[in-house]
């Protein structure tokens, strides 16, 4: 761990912390490690999301009723 790492409390489920610690064993990684990853990718999830909204955000928006009635009228449903 860096000097630059910040420490925080989490407090886990027993059983997700119980399987966080057995991944860590058989990973030789430490449950910081995998927290930190998982944090990453999710972080990185919604930075994907955030950039796809931006890219669509002129597109025409139509109902879920409108939807429905264009998959339904084109046999999709």
């Amino acid at each position: 761990m860096s000097n630059l790492s910040k420490r925080s409390t989490v407090y886990f489920d027993p059983a997700i912390h119980q399987a966080l610690r057995l991944k860590a064993a058989s990973t030789q990684l430490s449950v910081s490690d995998l927290v930190n990853e998982a944090v990453r990718v999710q972080m990185t999830e919604d930075q994907e999301d955030l950039q796809a909204f931006s890219e669509r955000v002129n597109e025409p928006e139509i109902s879920y009723e409108t939807l429905l009635n264009d998959l339904k009228k084109h046999g999709k449903i």
